[in-house]
């Protein structure tokens, strides 16, 4: 399956942003959006959750 990459609404346009496809079966990948064929990061769903929720409440 073929990522479909995005990024926060929130972003701007400066190309300072990560960008995250979360349409593959049983991961959530992560890229740094200056590089898009650079390397990507890959976590678990859950493990993808936890983080965010971590993020919401900093």
């Amino acid at each position: 399956m073929e990522p479909k990459w995005r990024k926060s609404s929130k972003s701007q346009s400066n190309g300072q942003c990560v960008e995250v496809a979360d349409n593959i079966p049983g991961a959530v990948a992560v890229r740094d959006s200056k590089d898009r064929s650079g390397p990507v990061l890959a976590f678990g769903p859950q493990d993808w959750r936890r983080f965010i929720d971590s993020l919401k409440s900093v």
